[in-house]
């Protein structure tokens, strides 16, 4: 083999690990990153959000203001976590933010129970 064919195969390319925690550098970003998971209305996307986010801001924080500990955060916000509710509803009061509700656009109109 030539010896410019061995050096080539030698040379390496470094790189870095893409973390996107890193770009949700602002409550702003951070808010709508989480705003446009629940428009989705997939509840591993929201999950996995939340827990970008709260890596963002430190796990310890953020796990400390919820009133959990720091494994049970990782744990629920993790790739098979399943948070309740009422977990979820903690992690935004820490990271400071509140849920709420919109007529959805999906052009299906709401049907409406008749009491019984």
């Amino acid at each position: 083999m030539p010896k410019a064919a061995k050096s080539a195969l030698k040379t390496t390319s470094r790189t870095t690990r893409f973390d996107a925690a890193d770009y949700l550098n602002t409550e702003e970003r951070q808010a709508a990153y989480i705003a446009a998971a629940l428009e989705t209305g997939d509840a591993d996307f929201v999950r996995d959000a939340l827990g970008l986010v709260a890596r963002a801001r430190g796990m310890s924080t953020i796990a400390k203001k919820a009133g959990l500990n720091r494994e049970s955060l990782y744990k629920a916000l993790g790739e098979t976590g399943n948070p309740e509710f009422g977990t979820v509803m903690r992690i935004l009061g820490a990271l400071g933010l509140t849920l709420s509700a919109q007529p959805a656009t999906s052009g299906r109109t709401s049907r409406r129970r008749r009491a019984a």
